[in-house]
């Protein structure tokens, strides 16, 4: 009788881009939609900074006036029907994405006082059993100073939640993700 070998490490994937992505979501607007259009553009980089070429990348946002889409949210601030506030979408073989979406507005903090514009970002790629929720800032909003969440950051890994704007015509930022290692995007436990 020959003995048992160990079972081979395995873990979720790769199967996103055939699973999660029948049509990609990275266009969140329609002419209709109301608020500053931007573009977000990023990779996703492993641990050697190598870029991850099946990783699925969602986008959760409050709409221009600061109002999420969502049954919580039960504020009288208006919705705009003609945007959902979520988008999702695959990166290529050299790991990038990215989405036509507008600026949010700001967001009030559960113990009170403001959250500046931000994008929930959840990213999901082989060798990940969860996927990994952080945020995208606007380097260039002056509310990102005081904003509850970014705070509790330490100062030094903060700037891996700012999307840095890229000089030219229409607002075009980048944002990039890295998973582990070297300059890892800060990533939250919620």
């Amino acid at each position: 009788m020959t003995g048992r070998g160990l079972t081979p490490p395995q873990t979720v994937g790769p199967f996103f881009h055939g699973g999660m992505l029948q049509r990609p979501l990275n266009v969140m607007v329609a002419p209709e939609t109301k608020g500053d259009r931007v573009r977000i553009e990023g990779h996703v980089y492993d641990g050697d900074h190598a870029p991850v070429s099946d990783a699925v990348v969602e986008f959760w946002q409050a709409n221009a006036v600061g109002r999420y889409r969502h049954p919580a949210d039960q504020r009288s601030m208006p919705l705009d029907q003609s945007f959902a506030g979520f988008g999702r979408t695959g990166t290529d073989e050299a790991g990038a994405f990215w989405f036509e979406t507008i600026r949010p507005g700001p967001v009030p903090f559960p113990g009170g006082g403001t959250q500046a514009p931000h994008i929930n970002v959840a990213v999901f790629a082989r060798g990940l059993l969860h996927h990994l929720p952080t945020r995208l800032y606007f380097e260039d909003d002056p509310a990102v100073r005081d904003d509850p969440v970014l705070r509790t950051v330490p100062e030094v890994r903060r700037a891996t939640l700012l999307a840095k704007r890229i000089a030219g015509g229409k607002p075009v930022y980048r944002f990039d993700i890295v998973l582990q290692g070297d300059g890892e995007t800060v990533f939250f436990l919620i």
